[in-house]
């Protein structure tokens, strides 16, 4: 089969002849149909960002496709399925802390490592294999538009960090980095949840119009000065009443005191929600007074990707349309394009902008009305 390959970081990638991945029971073999490259994919294989990722690789964070091949565990996935492929994959011999790689991608310490061994490639290929728990059945209307269906690999990280944090109907939310790819997505996923007002700080003033137009007066767009104190009153205002929850989904670039001036604007027993990149690549910690955080009861997690249920969730919500994709712009490329698509995601990196890869020929995504796809 033709893959891209990762031979070493700080070069292109590279599209040749790899062999078919095989398979046994606990996996499944898949077609990929449609693959989301990440806005910071060039800054992964560029080595900027420092992932654990071990040349030569397929590089890839999972997909839309069809199933090739089951094991004789699978009892309700049918041969030629259509499907998502999660990328979160966990070690089977800890149900409490289990280790834990992303495809193709990342990996979390030494057992996760040891796992990435394992399952080393992701869905820059025409096919790969998946562990059988990671395969979830996506509605027929899917077949119809899959790149645009790969979005899932956006929504359902943000869905993860909502679910983490228990946000309830009717909740004030503030987001952090609401005006990036993933940000944005915590924007309109907290909406389909429920949320009764989402405030959205920044400082792209263009980004922060489109999401009050799109989302109309449930959303609280904030433009952010950089002067903490007065960001953090700007934001407290605009929720107009107690913000219940904060979720921070800022990229590593950001300084901490971004992050630090959302998260001190939650309630007295509030939650907040880390799933960023703050302080990943040097900077100053993020650094919330422990007096403020103890005396006021707030809750402070942090969130690495998703429970496995949250990707029945997500399916869900989209299927229903509570969750909508087709106000979302999407590009797609051929397998032999992949450094254009790495090089297109980098500069379309704003809200709903969908780079999609299509391994398998004849899959791109089709054209959708009132320029929605690129």
């Amino acid at each position: 089969m033709r893959a891209a390959v990762l031979t070493r970081f700080g070069a292109p990638l590279a599209v040749r002849e790899v062999p078919d991945p095989e398979t046994g029971g606990g996996d499944a073999i898949v077609e990929v149909v449609a693959t989301c490259v990440a806005p910071y994919a060039g800054e992964v294989f560029g080595g900027e960002r420092r992932y654990p990722l071990v040349p030569p690789v397929v590089p890839g964070i999972g997909g839309v496709g069809r199933i090739l091949r089951v094991g004789p565990d699978a009892t309700k996935l049918r041969v030629g399925d259509l499907v998502w492929c999660d990328p979160t994959v966990r070690s089977r011999d800890d149900a409490l802390t289990p280790d834990i790689t992303l495809q193709g991608w990342s990996s979390r310490g030494e057992g996760g490592a040891r796992l990435a061994e394992h399952m080393h490639d992701g869905a820059f290929a025409e096919r790969m294999r998946v562990p059988t728990e990671n395969v979830f059945p996506l509605p027929a209307a899917a077949g119809d538009d899959p790149a645009r269906w790969a979005a899932i690999s956006v929504h359902a990280i943000s869905y993860g960090g909502l679910l983490a944090g228990g946000l309830g109907a009717g909740e004030t939310l503030l987001v952090s980095g609401a005006t990036g790819n993933l940000g944005s997505s915590a924007v309109a996923v907290a909406l389909a949840m429920g949320a009764g007002r989402v405030v959205a700080p920044g400082r792209n003033k263009a980004v922060l119009d489109l999401l009050a137009d799109r989302f109309g007066p449930r959303l609280r767009p904030i433009l952010l000065t950089g002067d903490e104190s007065t960001d953090r009153a700007a934001m407290s205002a605009a929720a107009d009443g107690p913000v219940d929850m904060v979720i921070d989904l800022l990229p590593p670039s950001a300084p901490a005191s971004v992050s630090r001036a959302a998260a001190m604007t939650v309630r007295e027993y509030g939650r907040v929600v880390l799933m960023g990149g703050v302080g990943m690549l040097g900077g100053d910690d993020l650094a919330l007074p422990y007096p403020w955080i103890m005396r006021n009861s707030i809750t402070v997690r942090g969130q690495w990707m998703y429970p496995r249920a949250a990707n029945v969730g997500i399916i869900r919500l989209l299927a229903s349309g509570t969750l909508a994709l087709a106000p979302e712009r999407v590009r797609s490329f051929g397998l032999d394009a992949v450094n254009e698509a790495i090089a297109y995601a980098a500069e379309h990196s704003g809200p709903f902008d969908r780079t999609v890869l299509t391994p398998t020929p004849g899959t791109a995504c089709p054209p959708a009305p009132h320029g929605t796809s690129g």
